[in-house]
């Protein structure tokens, strides 16, 4: 008599590949201004650190050239936070103006998918262009 399997047949790729799914999911296309604020001397900083240098990385940027990414150090013992403007025409249509995480207790990998689930879905589709070439022009007029 045999057990029957009840499990995973592959492991999954752990932290560091759900971080780099969700990196790869990231649109900023929606966010006007991300403010990133914490104490370096504070005790649950390292998450937010770490998410202020993936949002400072050249892919995520070239989602929203325009996107305006600002850091402030203060000494005052306060709870990390990431403060996420909307651009206007979005907000408008959304009804949300500004969206504030609270990056205490948060892990990089939450803080990415609350980013995710926020504010690329805000985004507008991209329009796919076409262009057609002479050869098309040329079959189209036969």
């Amino acid at each position: 008599m045999s057990i029957p399997y009840s499990g995973t047949i592959r492991r999954s790729g752990g932290v560091v590949s759900a971080i780099g799914k969700q990196l790869r999911a990231v649109n900023l296309k929606a966010a006007k201004r991300i403010t990133v604020k914490f104490d370096p001397f504070g005790d649950n900083v390292v998450h937010t650190r770490n998410f202020l240098h993936f949002m400072s990385s050249p892919k995520i940027i070239l989602t929203n050239p325009n996107c305006v990414l600002k850091t402030e150090i203060v000494c005052d013992r306060s709870e990390p936070t990431v403060d996420i403007t909307i651009v206007p025409s979005i907000a408008e249509t959304a009804n949300i103006k500004k969206v504030t995480l609270k990056s205490g207790n948060l892990t990089c990998l939450e803080l990415l998918q609350l980013l995710n689930k926020h504010i690329t879905t805000l985004a507008p589709a991209d329009q796919i262009s076409t262009t057609i070439t002479k050869s098309e022009k040329k079959g189209k007029k036969k």
